[in-house]
């Protein structure tokens, strides 16, 4: 038996994201009152990703309390289609954008954090939130992967859908630029548009391997140990 349920730590990850979002919207940064506001950031955005699908898993935890020992085909059609939605956004949002948020941040920052963080930032989000940023996000997953079985959609349309949010944050990204005329990320401003489109390429593809890296992790988490208890049998 695991020491602490995983429907305990799903609810208390949750609560630290609530805890996170809400120190982070109420930080006096000057880049939130311009155009885009916090939704310019893409570790923002995994912020609300990671909050949406840790409380889909807290409703889906409440879900089945509520109906276990009911008969309703109609209630356990919705718990069905919850569980379906929960895999979907753990698999093409969850895993690949909260892993792909913490590889490029502590990438570019270790290589130079001008490029991604400047120092000026840390007069304004203090260490913990940082942490809990760019750090902490990819065990949470980590252990929501581990403690629970997550069915991938095919992997032809999983990557898909990654497409095409990368696509959308791109341009969401070049549509800021082109309204405001600086870029979100001080690394794109000192590059070459044919660098900066090898860039975007090169962080499209990035995502495309950590997707595939969660479902083979997935995969491995959950298929090894059925393969070895037929073994046995």
């Amino acid at each position: 038996m695991a020491l602490i349920p995983s429907q305990v730590l799903r609810a208390a990850i949750l609560l630290s994201y609530f805890s996170i979002l809400c120190h982070y919207k109420a930080l006096d940064m000057p880049a939130h009152q311009t155009y885009g506001g916090s939704w310019k950031f893409l570790t923002f955005i995994d912020l609300v990703i990671q909050a949406t699908f840790f409380g889909l898993c807290v409703l889906i935890d409440v879900s089945s309390l509520l109906t276990n020992g009911g008969d309703s085909r109609e209630q356990e059609r919705q718990h069905r289609k919850l569980i379906g939605l929960r895999d979907w956004i753990m698999a093409v949002l969850a895993f690949p954008v909260g892993a792909f948020v913490v590889f490029t941040f502590w990438t570019l920052y270790l290589y130079d954090r001008e490029l991604v963080y400047p120092k000026l930032l840390d007069n304004f989000i203090p260490q913990w939130l940082n942490h809990g940023m760019h750090t902490t996000v990819l065990p949470f997953v980590i252990i929501e992967m581990r403690t629970t079985h997550h069915k991938y959609p095919r992997r032809l349309w999983g990557l898909v859908a990654v497409c095409v949010f990368s696509m959308a944050y791109i341009s969401w990204t070049c549509w800021v630029h082109h309204v405001t005329g600086v870029w979100v990320y001080p690394v794109l401003e000192r590059v070459s548009s044919i660098a900066r489109a090898a860039f975007f390429g090169t962080m499209t593809l990035l995502i495309f391997i950590l997707y595939v890296l969660g479902e083979i992790l997935n995969s491995y988490i959950w298929e090894q140990p059925q393969k070895e208890k037929v073994k046995d049998e």
